[in-house]
């Protein structure tokens, strides 16, 4: 009897954890605001994209971590700001500079909530793969396929890929697809299990290279450098439209939460000697990759989870990237971290219409921004403030009436600045350790 009911518990434990819901995170490398079909691109073909916006939640204030690749993903892995743990910039090559092994990440939690854990693609939380630093699998990917940065020696035929710590390259193919053949070899082999699969892709950020199938479809771009950056979007949407027909064929669709982001704003075309195919857009968004204006954080942001999200429906509410982790374990049925600050708030009220409720107010800072005195900036509401590092010089912006931020009001609201410089100087001191 004590046999048979030991075994009735197993099995409904068993159909509990299979009734999870898959994860799938879709981050994208320099892609811009303004660089998908859905969020108002007048000729880069995304109709994958596009679609999966149609049957799910377009989220048009989504904020990357910050303005450049390693914080931001520092941001989105851990749900804390990248400057409690020292990643302030992007991590060169070398640098002895990577994700401490204290953190706890998104990916460990949902382990613990019995989930099987993939990574494909940029990695970018350290500065070699050579055992001395901290792997993807130190942070919870029970399988991983990465790059330390970019693809190289461009996105064409990479000879750098890393899968569980033993290098695998040279490789024949775009990343984009190499990514994506990785994360649906991971499909294949979760069984039953809930699965989370993290596709990082390495493009659009340079050295960017597209297959002639997809240059091709911007033959009427003069630009052939053009052509390859749209080309490169374009195959990246097609990579989607791959992962979604299988998550279809395998009937996990109606079961799995789809979030496609990007890291950062797009590049600005010839900022340094191999930037000669960065053409993405900010759309009506001002600055651009490295500033602190909207356009350099601000980033396209999709979440279909059928059942949950309504088709074709449009949110505004700032959503960031650390709420990732509060929210991913809200879905997953586990809790996030308790030992620690989290800058981010669960963010799954606004699938039911409702306000998040947030802690502390989005705080982000880089050090190192162009554009301007701007290194700080705090986003409350509709009020967004900028702030030098010493948080002297500041500039105010309605981001709903003026998401462009071509209006500065800090002289014609006074106290809100002044509301707003109190929060912001507590953040700063917060997030810094003073």
């Amino acid at each position: 009897m004590c046999r048979i009911v030991a075994c009735f518990w197993l099995l409904a434990l068993t159909s509990i954890v299979s009734a999870k819901p898959n994860i799938v995170v879709l981050l994208t490398d320099d892609l811009g605001y303004g660089d998908l079909g859905c969020f108002g691109h007048p000729r880069i073909k995304t109709p994958h994209l596009d679609q999966l916006a149609h049957d799910g939640l377009t989220l048009t204030s989504c904020y990357a971590g910050a303005p450049v690749c390693s914080p931001s993903r520092a941001a989105l892995f851990t749900g804390r700001n990248p400057n409690r743990m020292g990643i302030r910039d992007w991590i060169p090559q070398g640098s002895s500079v990577f994700l401490p092994r204290t953190e706890v990440t998104i990916t460990q939690r949902l382990q613990a909530a019995g989930y099987t854990t993939c990574l494909a693609g940029k990695w970018h939380l350290n500065s070699k793969f050579d055992g001395m630093e901290p792997t993807p699998g130190d942070f919870g990917f029970d399988h991983w396929f990465a790059t330390q940065n970019n693809a190289a020696p461009t996105h064409a035929n990479p000879t750098n890929f890393v899968r569980n710590r033993r290098r695998v390259g040279p490789l024949n193919g775009n990343s984009s697809t190499l990514i994506m053949d990785e994360g649906l070899k991971f499909l294949e082999s979760a069984g039953d299990r809930p699965f989370a699969l993290f596709l990082t892709f390495h493009a659009p950020h340079e050295i960017v290279a597209a297959p002639d199938q997809f240059t091709s479809m911007y033959a009427d771009v003069p630009d052939v450098t053009k052509r390859v950056y749209c080309g490169s979007v374009s195959l990246v949407d097609q990579e989607v439209g791959r992962l979604l027909k299988a998550l279809d064929d395998r009937k996990l669709r109606d079961n799995t939460l789809v979030f496609f982001t990007s890291d950062n704003g797009p590049e600005t075309l010839h900022r340094y000697p191999t930037a000669t195919h960065s053409h993405g857009s900010a759309g009506p968004l001002r600055g651009m990759k490295l500033s602190m204006y909207e356009g350099g954080y601000r980033v396209p942001g999709i979440l279909q989870w059928p059942g949950h999200t309504t088709p074709g429906s449009t949110s505004d509410e700032p959503v960031a990237f650390y709420d990732l982790m509060p929210t991913l374990c809200a879905v997953a049925g586990v809790e996030p971290p308790a030992d620690r600050p989290l800058d981010g708030a669960n963010v799954l009220p606004l699938l039911d219409g409702r306000s998040i409720t947030r802690r502390v107010p989005l705080y982000w800072q880089y050090d190192k921004a162009q554009q301007g005195p701007w290194k700080l900036t705090l986003r409350q509401g509709e009020w967004k403030l900028l702030a030098d590092e010493k948080l002297e010089t500041v500039a105010l912006y309605n981001l709903v009436a003026d998401p462009g931020e071509k209006s500065d009001l800090a002289d014609k609201h006074p106290d809100r600045v002044r509301e707003l410089k109190e929060l912001m100087t507590k953040r700063h001191h917060e997030v810094n350790g003073k």
